[in-house]
């Protein structure tokens, strides 16, 4: 498993930083103001959660004004994916 995909699974290891890429998942552009009703924290914490996920290439930003909208990059969920899938075969031939 390479290092980015290891910084992709820690960054998802937070269950904060899961809903908020479920939430992207489901809609991009959305601001880092939106997400504090959804995960009832504050915007400093989301904000920090946000800085992980970009760092770890999982969120794209787009200023819109003074705002900020986030949305998911699916490139490293997709070789996490495969690296897993790859895992779960090679599971079945061992046993």
């Amino acid at each position: 498993m390479s290092s980015v995909e290891i910084e992709v699974l820690r960054a998802l290891a937070h269950p904060v930083r899961l809903g908020i890429v479920r939430k992207l998942s489901a809609r991009p552009d959305i601001c880092a103001c939106d997400f504090t009703d959804e995960f009832e924290v504050s915007q400093p914490t989301i904000s920090a959660h946000l800085k992980v996920l970009r760092e770890a290439g999982l969120v794209t930003t787009r200023r819109q004004g003074t705002t900020i909208c986030y949305s998911l990059n699916r490139e490293p969920l997709a070789a996490l994916a495969d690296e897993l899938g790859a895992l779960s075969v090679g599971a079945g031939v061992l046993t």
